[in-house]
């Protein structure tokens, strides 16, 4: 059964207000999981704009991709299922840049729904490719992956560790801004939760890893499933963290 649903987006900037209806279709009622296996995985929606500080975001349906672009340099956090390049290209070209610009690219970790677009972006880009250090050698790429680990720095974008979706999870902190950007280990699909269980590696990890991201100074969060949560951020993140199991 196929479902039509229809959202608001509120993109702003500049002190203006912008509002985009997207309109997506799943595959059934509930919602896809991380690591999706319907044979049509080319995204059937895409749109976005700009999320918080220099962040765009590119919808994908039921995932997404996020770029920041700052100083005609471009990196892109997450790629999406197969099929996204060009979804990731109209991301680049309404943020005002372009495959050239793009110089990074961080892979959160080694699902599908968020490596599938590297077949698509691969050749079109000469920057790095990069993926945390226990994920790595499970993702497939015609282009060398450079390895991540905890404090690490990509284009003043700083690595943290989030073991638990995958035994490889990273998420990426802006440190100068607070904005964080949380593949699987946060989502925001009503409320803001955690890894979901179905999708989990290691639980308890899990639950840890949301509690360290609790106690970093966060101002927005960027989830890869779900909306940006660009208020109130910190306060539902602690929230969070204190029913996590210890």
């Amino acid at each position: 059964m196929r479902r039509i649903s229809r959202r608001l987006l509120f993109t702003g900037g500049a002190g203006a207000l912008g509002v985009t209806v997207l309109t997506t279709v799943t595959g059934c009622s509930s919602s896809p999981s991380s690591t999706p296996t319907t044979p049509a995985e080319t995204p059937v929606a895409a749109a976005g704009g700009a999320v918080a500080g220099d962040w765009h975001r590119v919808s994908l349906s039921f995932v997404s991709a996020y770029l920041l672009v700052r100083g005609g340099e471009a990196a892109i956090v997450d790629l999406g299922t197969p099929g996204s390049g060009s979804a990731i290209e109209e991301g680049l070209k309404a943020a005002g840049s372009g495959w050239g610009e793009v110089k990074h690219v961080i892979l959160t970790h080694l699902h599908r729904d968020h490596v599938g677009g590297l077949t698509d972006v691969a050749p079109k880009i000469n920057g790095t490719i990069y993926a945390g250090t226990n994920d790595l050698a499970s993702i497939i790429s015609e282009k060398t992956l450079k390895p991540l680990n905890e404090g690490d720095e990509v284009f003043g974008l700083r690595i943290v560790e989030t073991p638990g979706h995958t035994l490889g999870h990273i998420s990426v902190l802006e440190p100068s801004t607070g904005i964080l950007i949380a593949g699987d280990a946060l989502r925001n699909q009503g409320t803001l939760q955690g890894s979901a269980p179905e999708n989990t590696t290691d639980e308890s990890k899990a639950a840890a890893s949301v509690r360290k991201l609790a106690a970093l100074d966060i101002k927005a969060i960027l989830p890869g499933h779900g909306e940006p949560l660009t208020a109130g951020a910190a306060q539902a993140l602690k929230a969070l963290a204190a029913t996590m199991p210890s």
